[in-house]
């Protein structure tokens, strides 16, 4: 892992650090993940990884790694398209967001692999995947250029990565969104998950990422090409996309 320092909500941190406190953060919320998410967008999350997973225009046969993939929206969705002749992965470096995730794909009558792994050092061959798609995962990792490096060195040549994350936000709903994610998600952590300093990391987070234009940049400097976004919701997240050529 990165020996560096990097970001942890608003202070600098060690990798290693990073890596302890937001697996604790995980630990703390795993049970009550969903819910949240529900609560927090209005259930709009569910469309975000909709759109993300069209972007990803999957057809059937194909193999895709879902990296961050928590409790498993994104797998469900991306099974659904590559059918039973394709090969999903669900990964996580969380155990108990994985767990979570094993259970609701099981419940959902979705039978894939399941694997704990960090997205910086992912055990899997060069150019294997035909997708690779990580949805809110990337700002939580302790090297992102690592983690990138990564999908990209797993992606065959003509696959896509697909990036679904928070991003800046249009500038006429700076003010609200900032009351909104400071004031209420704390709150509603609190009520619902019994830990707002969770969701207040979860919401610095999302203000020390790179914007739209930076992550492009970012995806490009792995060798990625055709690199895109699509801002959803006025640009609380963005769907980029890149292809490995």
């Amino acid at each position: 892992m990165n020996e560096g320092f990097t970001d942890y909500g608003f202070e600098r941190v060690g990798a290693r650090d990073k890596a302890r406190r937001v697996a604790a953060v995980f630990d703390s919320v795993a049970s009550r993940y969903d819910l949240m998410n529900d609560l927090m967008s209005a259930g709009l999350h569910r469309l975000w990884k909709r759109f993300a997973v069209d972007a990803a225009k999957l057809r059937p046969g194909q193999r895709v790694l879902d990296i961050a993939g928590g409790t498993g929206d994104i797998t469900r969705l991306v099974a659904g398209r590559v059918g039973a002749g394709g090969e999903v992965w669900l990964t996580d470096i969380n155990a108990a967001m994985l767990t979570r995730g094993r259970d609701r794909l099981l419940d959902k009558g979705v039978l894939t692999p399941v694997l704990r792994c960090d997205a910086e050092k992912l055990p899997f061959p060069n150019e294997y995947f035909d997708c690779v798609t990580i949805a809110f995962g990337l700002r939580n990792v302790s090297s992102r250029d690592a983690a990138l490096r990564e999908m990209a060195r797993v992606l065959r040549f003509g696959g896509r990565l697909i990036v679904l994350e928070f991003s800046k936000v249009w500038e006429p709903l700076r003010k609200a969104y900032d009351l909104y994610s400071f004031n209420v998600i704390p709150r509603l952590g609190a009520w619902v998950a019994g830990d707002a300093d969770s969701y207040r990391y979860l919401a610095e987070s999302i203000r020390t990422f790179p914007d739209q234009d930076a992550l492009r940049a970012m995806i490009e400097a792995v060798g990625l090409q055709r690199v895109e976004y699509f801002n959803l919701s006025g640009g609380v997240c963005a769907v980029h996309r890149g292809v490995k050529l």
